[in-house]
């Protein structure tokens, strides 16, 4: 049989030997991190940059960035917030209330009206969570100027739930600012009925005063525009007595001042109006050798055409000094389809009633051509 084997002693290590092998261990360790790359580390969120950063990460972005394919990660997060098969209506309503809220902390109004919109397309049947994702809605709206939308808003939360303070107050700010100044008396009555708010007195009584001052205003605006129906009657009765006849009209009980509304440049602001029992007119003066036209805004049908010409001559683009009075004709092309020349001597009344005169757009217009010259023989080869 084999002798017994000599077991291996190991003797403990003395606290020279321990503390020169942790030295020994030290200095390895700082030779490794010596040896490593020295790199910049970058994969944090930069801090003019986090909300950025943080809306990229799959557990906090709401949104797939267009293009990109949704992670497994990020789709799974989606579904179990945001996919109707994964929660109650309810659920999903109250998760899109919450997203609206954070976007509202953070003052992304127009972010948080689509979260609360989105919220309120659910159509859950909680109304009290109904009742405030239109009341937070209505808050967006507010910060954002919308006061319209703000107001409607702010009565749909309170169709869900009538007792909703913050709500009936926005909605009567809302109203005062949109000048409904009676929806908004209404909604301060009902405030100051359960508890008298001194904002709400003094919203009220604003809206009092606001009121007086709309209603006066209706009514100066009221009188306005009868007193304008009234010289727009009269001045249809006169072209009728006078016998003008009005393009597109049948017949005298056709006539009406939306076919006497000017529609030639420079001519819109001034439709024939009467002063004094005269008509004046704009009219259009047109002078086919160089393109150009002049609008004469206010004409007093008792004066000649003449008058208005010598005002007109000499003109600063007729280099030729081929126009004056005394050596221009003036045509105008009547419903016959055909020109005739016309006596500038007379009165403007008594030309818009020559034979086959028509009045078109709410303008007299004349053609203005030098006597006898080559253009004048041109303008006239037209209608032959």
């Amino acid at each position: 049989m084999a002798g017994n084997s000599e077991k291996e002693t190991k003797m403990p290590m003395t606290d020279t030997e321990r503390l020169e092998f942790c030295q020994k261990l030290d200095q390895e360790l700082d030779d490794f991190i010596n040896s490593l790359e020295r790199k910049r580390y970058t994969e944090g969120w930069p801090e003019d940059r986090w909300e950025e950063e943080m809306d990229k990460h799959p557990f906090f972005m709401k949104n797939n960035p267009d293009g990109d394919v949704m992670s497994p990660l990020a789709e799974g997060l989606a579904k179990l917030k945001y996919d109707p098969e994964e929660n109650t209506p309810l659920e999903l309503a109250n998760n899109y209330k919450e997203d609206g809220n954070f976007n509202f902390k953070h003052k992304n109004y127009r972010l948080a009206i689509l979260g609360y919109t989105e919220g309120i397309k659910v159509k859950c049947n909680d109304p009290e969570i109904n009742a405030s994702l239109y009341n937070n809605r209505a808050a967006s709206h507010w910060h954002l100027k919308n006061y319209r939308s703000s107001l409607y808003d702010s009565e749909k939360a309170l169709l869900f739930k009538p007792e909703h303070t913050k709500a009936r107050l926005r909605a009567a700010k809302a109203a005062c600012e949109v000048a409904k100044y009676n929806i908004c008396i209404q909604h301060c009555e009902k405030l100051l009925s359960q508890n008298n708010d001194k904002e709400v007195v003094e919203l009220l009584s604003l809206a009092k005063k606001k009121r007086l001052i709309q209603e006066r205003d209706e009514r100066k605006e009221k009188r306005k525009t009868s007193k304008k129906e009234e010289e727009r009657d009269e001045i249809i009765k006169t072209i009728i007595e006078r016998g003008i006849r009005v393009s597109n009209c049948e017949d005298e009980d056709d006539i009406d001042l939306s076919k006497l509304e000017p529609c030639l440049p420079d001519s819109q602001d001034c439709m024939v109006h009467l002063e004094n029992g005269i008509l004046k007119w704009p009219i259009l003066l047109m002078y086919p050798e160089y393109q150009m036209t002049d609008v004469v805004k206010a004409c007093p049908e008792n004066v000649p055409l003449l008058n208005q010409l010598e005002q007109l001559f000499p003109a600063p683009w007729d280099t030729n000094k081929q126009y004056n009075v005394w050596t221009v004709n003036v045509y105008f092309e009547g419903y016959d389809k055909m020109p005739h020349v016309i006596n500038p001597k007379k009165n403007l009344g008594d030309l818009l009633v020559t034979k086959y005169f028509e009045l078109k757009a709410g303008t007299p217009a004349f053609f203005i051509l030098p006597r006898g010259s080559e253009i004048e023989s041109r303008f006239l080869e037209v209608y032959l």
